[in-house]
């Protein structure tokens, strides 16, 4: 029995899903406590990577049919999904005093995953849309 779960939008994906939750998280809970003099940088930075990735990996799920439209998208969500995680870690260890240490590796463990998880999805749509093309 295949207990795969039909996707029918990009919303199913569960790289979407754990993507835009973190999204959530580092909006709520990290950018907020970053000092003033981050505004421009830091701040900005972690806003923008972390932002684009669920919206990175719904442009490129309208592409789907177009194999080099859809891994361009996913290529630049595993981008961002590393800067993300560079800016998580110069916020844990530049303003400890500030964020939750816990919390930012958490969050990079997160992103960590959607990295493989964007990665294995690339892999697999390939694979997807070599197996049903018509000979």
């Amino acid at each position: 029995m295949d207990e795969r779960k039909k996707i029918t939008s990009f919303r199913d994906l569960d790289v979407y899903q754990n993507s835009y939750a973190a999204m959530l998280i580092v909006m709520e809970e990290i950018v907020p406590k970053l000092p003033e003099c981050e505004k421009f940088d830091l701040i900005d930075q972690l806003r923008r990577s972390s932002k684009a990735i669920p919206r990175l990996i719904a442009e490129g799920y309208a592409k789907k049919h177009q194999k080099s439209g859809f891994q361009k998208y996913i290529d630049d969500a595993m981008a961002e999904s590393n800067e993300t995680i560079v800016s998580l870690s110069e916020a844990r260890d530049i303003y400890p005093q500030y964020v939750d240490v816990k919390l930012c590796d958490q969050l990079i463990d997160a992103y960590d995953k959607a990295g493989r998880q964007l990665y294995n999805l690339g892999v697999a749509w390939t694979d997807f849309k070599s197996r049903n093309r018509k000979p």
